[in-house]
């Protein structure tokens, strides 16, 4: 097993994101049989509906998390909530899931995805670059 700091984490839901602030985070890859990996959030009280709500659900979510340095691109996983854990003024929530492997890099999907939202021309670049550089920080 290799474990990593986790440096921001979103999770995409349909054309937006929900970037989920981290007072501390982990990923770990399991090198195992099925390239599981297990991602651990030490995140804000205030996410804990949103993240119970999933979890009721037992649904699939796609996460957007760059890895170790700010400035390394961003991979996606497909994720299942394994455990959510409320502690005073914090929640802990933990996902496992596989890397989900994508034919575009992180700037096709961005632009992908600010062109169906209907930016275009310099409003196309200036919202591309504006969101291209800006990547949650841990606190």
């Amino acid at each position: 097993m290799k474990t990593f700091k986790l440096i921001s984490l979103a999770v995409m839901e349909d054309d937006k994101s929900v970037d989920v602030p981290l007072d501390h985070g982990l990923i770990i890859n399991k090198e195992d049989e099925h390239s599981t990996w297990l991602l651990e959030a030490y995140t804000e009280l205030s996410l804990y509906d949103y993240f119970k709500k999933i979890a009721d659900e037992k649904r699939d979510i796609i996460v957007k998390v760059v890895i170790t340095k700010a400035d390394n691109d961003p991979v996606f996983l497909q994720t299942k909530i394994s455990c959510l854990q409320l502690f005073e003024g914090h929640i802990s929530v933990l996902l496992e899931g596989q890397l989900r492997r994508t034919t575009k890099n992180h700037s096709q999907i961005l632009i992908d995805r600010l062109m169906k939202q209907g930016f275009a021309g310099e409003d196309l670049l200036t919202e591309f670059i504006k969101q291209k550089n800006s990547v949650p920080r841990v606190k």
